[in-house]
């Protein structure tokens, strides 16, 4: 029996198609949240990040649509939603 893939190898078979507007986006004046900082940690794509300001910034492609940010951080600070159909993530792995 072979080895089973790893998570990243599985994750690279994944297909990301960006639609014309992106999904999630963190609302305005929101950027520095500490509730952010939760997305950093918890999203499993890797999406968010903090730049030198301290502010969070959030890159979309490679989305996997898991919700997980949307749990840890809230709706007060971030705008949630699935993509338009034909959008986002195509998993190709099982």
């Amino acid at each position: 029996m072979s080895d089973p893939m790893e998570l990243k190898a599985k994750l690279g078979l994944d297909v990301f198609k960006p639609g014309p507007k992106p999904h999630i986006t963190i609302k305005p004046g929101m950027e520095k949240d500490p509730r952010l900082k939760k997305a950093i940690l918890v999203c499993p794509a890797g999406l968010y990040s903090e730049n030198e300001n301290g502010a969070v910034t959030l890159t979309i492609d490679g989305c996997l649509e898991c919700g997980t940010c949307r749990i840890a951080c809230g709706k007060d600070v971030l705008d949630w939603n699935y993509p338009d159909g034909g959008a986002g993530v195509q998993f190709r792995f099982g």
